[in-house]
């Protein structure tokens, strides 16, 4: 009772402090329509258990396109696929694999630009395997393209 006393106090006498949180713009889709997820994000329960980091899209004509305004942080082959990543403002990393590319790090990228061709070989057909790091996290890529809502705290006593 004290503490939401103290909530209340605040919220009236200081409206500034106590703010939402902006919303965030949303990604672009890295891939054309039709947009179709045929594996979701699995979080894994710690750094090295298993999961799926990142979400599987179809990508009907390969093209892929850069889902926001970045730097690229690596191309290269990991283990036996080529893998681009983007390093985005706030701390994210995107990263797309299989995916044919011509850049190379340090290349700039806008929201839209075409950034590879996916290859075949990561599902039955020709998909895309699309992840996010937030400071090295992994999180759901959804959260950025407008398919997941933000969580909200509610409170669990009266």
């Amino acid at each position: 009772m004290i503490r939401s006393i103290a909530i209340l106090a605040l919220t009236l006498l200081a409206p500034g402090l106590i703010t939402a949180l902006p919303p965030q713009p949303a990604w672009q889709w890295p891939v054309d329509t039709p947009r179709v997820v045929v594996r979701p994000f699995i979080a894994p329960a710690g750094p090295y258990a298993s999961g799926h980091r990142g979400i599987d899209v179809v990508a009907e004509g390969g093209r892929v396109f850069a889902p926001a305004e970045g730097t690229v942080h690596f191309a290269g082959t990991v283990v036996d696929r080529p893998v681009l990543s983007i390093r985005h403002a706030g701390g994210l990393i995107s990263s797309f694999e299989p995916v044919e590319t011509t850049l190379r790090q340090g290349d700039a990228v806008a929201r839209g630009d075409p950034i590879g061709t996916a290859l075949p070989g990561h599902c039955s057909g020709t998909c895309l395997h699309f992840g996010v790091r937030l400071d090295g996290e992994y999180v759901s890529p959804l959260l950025y393209l407008g398919g997941v809502s933000p969580s909200v705290l509610l409170p669990t006593r009266r």
